[in-house]
């Protein structure tokens, strides 16, 4: 008989943990995220700072826009040698915009831009919603674990596994993965900041991969707001005229 009403408990338990499971939506809290990350549409500034092992830094600093889900271009203010430099994303599409060169290059998600450890898709970044799935969606208390699965071969982590604090509903730490299974890097996010106009989330982004020990990446964040721009300004013959949107 204890026998039985021990069993009958475990399985009773065993339901409302999966009720509780089933219960979490991580879909809408990936939603969550995604807004409370920043606007759907937007301008900032951003400083990405690279470190090497050695301690030498090389600092970016960058003007950025972005229109709906998937819509992003970036213009390089610093260094002098990357100046005028544009980025341009279109969905799954990039694009980089060299002066001398004249004409728009393609580039992919998994390069980077500034040589550092954040990755083209790290920097021009579109929801997340628009590029995964989310798999699995658990509580852990003061936290969710959400595990997100690429929708295309195009995008540049197979897999996310993102810690979301329950208050905020803010990403604390991502890991990505290859589709191997192979960690490619980790993503911290920190110091919440109140950018006003109820934008309220991380101003310091750092990351360091496994593939290059010793090395991190660093993206500061200021003058974030909500902007709308025209469609005209995500296409490649927009890229030269950045500079006219900080006028």
């Amino acid at each position: 008989m204890k026998k039985l009403i021990a069993l009958s408990l475990a399985a009773v338990a065993l339901f409302a943990t999966s009720l509780s499971q089933s219960a979490i939506d991580g879909v809408a809290i990936l939603q969550k995220v995604d807004r409370n990350l920043e606007p759907e549409s937007y301008e900032m500034y951003r400083k990405l700072i690279n470190i090497e092992p050695d301690g030498t830094k090389k600092e970016f600093v960058l003007f950025s826009v972005k229109k709906g889900k998937d819509n992003v271009a970036a213009l390089f203010l610093a260094p002098a040698s990357d100046k005028g430099r544009s980025t341009l994303r279109q969905g799954d599409n990039m694009w980089l915009y060299v002066p001398s060169v004249g004409k728009p290059m393609r580039i992919t998600s998994q390069q980077s831009i500034t040589g550092g450890v954040f990755s083209n898709a790290d920097i021009l970044r579109i929801d997340y919603t628009e590029e995964y799935t989310v798999t699995r969606a658990e509580d852990q208390g003061d936290t969710y674990l959400l595990t997100l699965k690429a929708k295309t071969v195009e995008v540049a982590y197979d897999q996310l596994k993102m810690v979301v604090d329950k208050k905020t509903v803010l990403p604390l730490e991502i890991e990505a993965y290859a589709s191997s299974g192979m960690l490619i890097k980790t993503l911290r996010f920190k110091d919440i900041k109140d950018f006003g106009g109820g934008i309220k989330r991380p101003a310091t982004v750092e990351t360091d991969s496994p593939l290059y020990k010793g090395y991190k990446s660093v993206m500061l964040y200021s003058g974030l707001k909500k902007r709308v721009v025209s469609d005209e300004v995500f296409t490649q013959g927009f890229m030269s005229r950045l500079e006219e949107l900080r006028k």
